[in-house]
């Protein structure tokens, strides 16, 4: 089958809706509000769905993997952005190298792990 995709957008839950919201605009996506318990957020011409919605082992094993141009200058942004001061949940894990490229993790307030990665 062929397909003639436009985009992929995963949802998300989160455990608590309006900290994780303030998390994702400070983590510079641009939220644009659908329902009282949905938002889309957007970066360059990608997006992802928040739900107000919490199911632990949903939450504990989703991950989502972000490939941007350049891993060390996402890692010095990321760290510059204080997200593990204002958010103690929040946990950051610095760049790792494997055969394939390279990336660093964020897990975010509600425990969803980000992976921003590099090919080489």
């Amino acid at each position: 089958m062929k397909h003639k995709a436009i985009s992929i957008r995963p949802f998300i839950g989160a455990k608590d809706f309006e900290r994780s919201r303030s998390f994702y605009r400070d983590l510079g996506f641009q939220e644009t509000v659908l329902t009282q318990n949905m938002s889309v957020f957007k970066t360059e011409g990608i997006a992802f769905y928040l739900q107000d919605a919490y199911i632990q082992d949903w939450v504990d094993n989703t991950m989502v993997f972000l490939e941007v141009d350049n891993v060390d200058r996402y890692w010095k942004a990321l760290s510059e952005l204080g997200l593990t001061d204002k958010y103690k949940e929040a946990k950051l894990t610095p760049i790792r190298t494997a055969h394939w490229g390279k990336e660093c993790f964020l897990h975010d307030p509600s425990g969803i792990l980000w992976h921003f990665g590099e090919f080489f």
